[in-house]
């Protein structure tokens, strides 16, 4: 029996920080960071059932072309993942009568869909980006055991990054960890949308230092950070872009037993130091693509 301080209930029996009953949680869901864009996604929908707010996590359940959808407003960084991905996990999985694990697990569609900054002189702004794998920059995944979820694809560019960093970045490099999305959704984007890049994410735990932001008011034990990310290359795989949630999504996903991914729009190049001129149209473009692919898959 899982004791009240760990599965904390509210009065109505609703997971504690999400506010949310089981019935209230689609089997597929869209993370978002902004609260703001929630509404932007759910008014595509053909209804919506529930509409739940707490402190910054907003939350609409509805049903597009036959399809129920729960869509997640997580807040900034890796923090709030782990927030939000324990609580999905426990409204999907715990008995909250009995304060037990079910027998038999649900696993959930996780699509987050978000901005980023683009790390490759190559990759225009407007690109949309799949994170095949995702590299975290935060502690995060130190609190969990990872290493069942580590593929033998997964070891060996963990390596490869390891000599990269070393190599790159003055002693002590930075410490990092791996999140990789769901197979099913990698392989659907790539028969389907083969115009989305693939490849790897950088996950900052900060926009500024963290990224490599330079402001003149403090120095940097790595300065211009993403450009010594711009060169790793293993196999085909080298980084596109960088942003502050999708390793959390990824590693915990693998964890949970669930299924993960995230997709990006570049709203940023860092390299070419260029923003995009209409980062409201790409918000829709990448909602509207979004959506057309959580319903196939």
């Amino acid at each position: 029996m899982i004791p009240p301080s760990e599965l904390i209930l509210n009065p109505d029996g609703s997971i504690y920080h999400l506010n949310l009953l089981p019935e209230e949680v689609a089997p597929k869901i869209i993370f978002v960071g902004d609260p703001d864009r929630v509404e932007k996604i759910s008014r595509y929908f053909n209804l919506v059932s529930t509409k739940k707010q707490k402190r910054e996590f907003v939350i609409h359940t509805g049903k597009l072309d036959g399809q129920e959808i729960t869509v997640i407003s997580t807040g900034i960084g890796t923090g709030n993942i782990d927030i939000v991905w324990n609580e999905l996990d426990a409204l999907a999985n715990i008995d909250f009568k009995e304060r037990k694990a079910k027998t038999n697990k649900n696993r959930l569609k996780v699509l987050r869909l978000g901005t980023c900054g683009g790390l490759q002189a190559d990759v225009p702004l407007g690109q949309m980006v799949l994170s095949a794998f995702a590299v975290g920059m935060d502690s995060l995944m130190n609190f969990y055991q990872q290493e069942k979820a580590l593929s033998t694809e997964k070891i060996a560019l963990q390596a490869s990054l390891q000599q990269h960093f070393s190599r790159t970045f003055e002693s002590p490099s930075p410490t990092f960890y791996l999140g990789e999305a769901a197979k099913s959704i990698r392989s659907l984007l790539q028969n389907q949308y083969p115009e989305i890049l693939q490849g790897i994410t950088c996950t900052a735990s900060g926009f500024y230092g963290p990224q490599g932001r330079y402001l003149q008011r403090t120095n940097l034990r790595w300065p211009n950070f993403p450009l010594g990310l711009q060169p790793f290359r293993h196999e085909k795989w080298r980084f596109l872009n960088m942003e502050m949630e999708t390793a959390a999504i990824l590693a915990l996903g693998e964890l949970f037993g669930h299924e993960a991914a995230s997709l990006s729009t570049i709203l940023a190049n860092r390299g070419k130091q260029e923003f995009a001129a209409d980062p409201p149209q790409l918000e829709r473009d990448l909602i509207e693509k979004g959506l057309e692919i959580l319903l196939k898959w």
